[in-house]
């Protein structure tokens, strides 16, 4: 079953790209998928959030932001190589993902992140940088430079599990996400220890699920 909130904000303010996906994934994620949400009240209506995620699936932003739907627009940094589709990327646009290149020092998506927190917005983005696929990767420095840029930004992290299993039809998946607040930082947290510390924080509600068998993966992911 799933659990959500009644809105908070405006539904008007979220695209109306943004709001045509989340219609069209939303038999796949909420019947066929039997979503259930919890502790989305950790996820405030307004204001600059980060919300950080473990990533095993293809799936995964698109579920954490059809669980968040009816509160708040996430917007997400995405790889690159999707926009290559012409239609695809017509449409992250228009959800306003940012695309951002692997192994590069992505400056300007960075940049264009923190312009998008300081004015409030919401961010969604993976510590883990690309799909586990049941390995334990170590953190990426994202997610940290973000909060040390933009101090008033709250962090609110999102463990998802079961998307995994969307692609091993006739199997169903349960898919679950659960917004949580990550424990107070300690005094003169380094960025790489405040990536670690999320990471390490949503594998403990979302551990690594068992390895997808060869071939059943669903392509493509976001960073």
């Amino acid at each position: 079953m799933e659990h959500v909130r009644p809105a908070a904000a405006a539904t008007d303010r979220i695209p109306l790209v943004y709001r045509v996906v989340m219609a069209a994934v939303g038999p796949v994620i909420r019947w066929w998928g039997r979503l259930e949400v919890t502790g989305l009240h950790h996820l405030p209506a307004h204001g600059a959030t980060i919300v950080a995620a473990n990533h095993d699936s293809a799936w995964d932003p698109l579920v954490i932001a059809f669980a968040a739907r009816r509160h708040r627009q996430i917007r997400a940094l995405a790889k690159a190589s999707l926009w290559k589709n012409p239609l695809v990327g017509r449409v992250l646009d228009g959800m306003g993902q940012i695309p951002v290149r692997r192994d590069q020092a992505n400056a300007d998506a960075l940049g264009t992140a923190e312009r998008i927190l300081t004015a409030g917005g919401c961010l969604g983005i993976f510590p883990e940088g690309s799909r586990a696929q049941g390995r334990r990767l170590r953190a990426r420095t994202g997610v940290g430079r973000l909060a040390h840029a933009v101090p008033q930004a709250r962090i609110v992290c999102a463990a998802v599990s079961g998307t995994v299993d969307i692609a091993r039809f006739p199997r169903r998946p349960r898919l679950a996400v659960t917004f949580f607040e990550p424990t107070a930082a300690p005094p003169a947290e380094t960025v790489p220890e405040l990536s670690a510390r999320l990471t390490a924080e949503l594998r403990a509600v979302a551990p690594l699920p068992p390895v997808e068998p060869a071939g059943r993966a669903v392509p493509g992911d976001q960073i």
